[in-house]
């Protein structure tokens, strides 16, 4: 049986010092999800989703440059494998696809055509991978997978309640979890067999959108509709939710920085801007930060230590917070 509780208190503050910085992208490119290298002034790749490219930010000179993806492409997320291999989720090309990060040699992985002739438009989303080296990916029009890169087989599987698929992490013990959006609900995945058991989080009808693993197993979520921030612990089967701070909050992307603290974007406008969040477990406090954009609309981050990248759409600028920690 789960256990639920909901922290009602609203402790906002700003004694955390950090840094913004913006890059510019294309024009209306609509850039969408991040995933920068780990070592220190590597670059930065993020998904171009209106032109259809990847890009590569270096960050030190602040030159990007793109590379094509194939014709209607619309990429959406990506994720770097161990090797530095970005593995990107397109909609557009109904396909995983894999860049060479030396060579910059595109690969295309068309998804199966039973699962192409069930959905037009697969809307793949967010892709993870797994200890084992597989990648894993959402479909919001129904549907989770993944797919070897080795042999190029993809195993597919329909998700319950249907549409909704969307934001996927890989916890450290290896255990796939995704949110569906539309579904309601965080599911936990068996690498292994692909099977799947519902989480259901404290809050009916919360739309939970992006996720993410802490060191400790822990799966972070932002709940959309519910205006939380949430947190369901394997170890003890049970969820915890926060209200974040604001009058009418919108969670959106949510990632967990080498230190275990979490950072949370709110699409909703408080004094001229959207707001980045900080929530630091320990003390169960939020930190708020006004972000240097107007409606920026960060759907996901990314991080290695002592930095957060986010990709701000609603402004075509690839954004960087130095943490200071």
């Amino acid at each position: 049986m789960i256990s639920y509780a909901l922290v009602e208190h609203q402790n906002v503050s700003a004694q955390v010092k950090l840094t913004m910085k913006e890059f510019p992208a294309k024009h209306y490119s609509y850039v969408h999800d991040v995933a920068p290298v780990p070592a220190k002034n590597g670059p930065v790749w993020f998904t171009s989703e209106l032109t259809g490219e990847l890009g590569k930010l270096d960050p030190t000179t602040g030159n990007v440059k793109y590379i094509p993806l194939g014709n209607n492409s619309m990429p959406h997320g990506v994720i770097l494998a161990p090797d530095g291999t970005p593995w990107i989720t397109d909609g557009g090309l109904n396909a995983m696809v894999r860049v060479d990060p030396k060579t910059d040699e595109v690969k295309v992985f068309p998804l199966p055509k039973n699962i192409t002739n069930i959905y037009k438009k697969s809307l793949l989303n967010t892709p993870t991978i797994d200890k084992e080296g597989m990648v894993w990916f959402t479909g919001r029009a129904g549907f989770y997978g993944k797919l070897n890169p080795e042999t190029g087989k993809y195993n597919i599987f329909l998700a319950p309640r249907g549409q909704g698929p969307y934001g996927i992490t890989t916890s450290p013990d290896g255990v796939v979890y995704f949110n569906s959006w539309n579904g309601n609900y965080t599911g936990k995945v068996d690498p292994r067999t692909g099977n799947l058991t519902i989480l259901e989080p404290p809050t009916k009808n919360q739309m939970v959108r992006r996720a993410w693993s802490d060191s400790q197993g822990h799966i972070w979520v932002s709940e959309w509709a519910a205006k939380n921030l949430a947190a369901y612990d394997p170890s003890t089967n049970s969820w915890k939710e926060w209200r974040v701070p604001g009058s009418n909050p919108i969670p959106y992307g949510v990632f967990v920085d080498e230190k275990d603290k979490v950072w949370l974007t709110d699409w909703a406008v408080e004094n001229g801007t959207q707001t980045l969040f900080r929530f630091d477990p320990t003390n169960e406090k939020f930190e708020a930060f006004p972000l240097p954009s107007n409606h920026s609309d960060i759907h996901q981050m990314n991080g290695r230590p002592g930095e957060v990248w986010a990709a701000e759409s609603g402004v075509s600028r690839i954004l960087l917070i130095r943490t200071g920690n």
